[in-house]
């Protein structure tokens, strides 16, 4: 599989965004900071950084609390005249 450049990233309130691989990363490594505890599948890997690129490999969501939730979606941007 090729490596993925942009995501389509959205969060309650928020308009949809398009975020480079390392945006999207951050963005979520800093959701998972605000977080009390990680997800049950990530409390083995140490640090919200390390999380979030496990989380960009595995998943597509992350709820925040019970009712609200994070989204990310792998896109291909064309270049233009492409």
């Amino acid at each position: 599989m090729r490596e993925l450049d942009h995501y389509v990233v959205l969060e309650p309130g928020i308009a949809e965004r398009i975020l480079t691989a390392a945006e999207t990363r951050a963005w979520l490594a800093s959701h998972l900071a605000a977080l009390t505890e990680p997800p049950a599948d990530l409390v083995g890997i140490p640090g919200c950084d390390l999380q979030a690129e496990r989380l960009l490999e595995t998943a597509c969501e992350l709820e925040l609390e019970p009712g609200r939730a994070i989204q990310w979606f792998a896109v291909r941007l064309e270049p233009p005249g492409g």
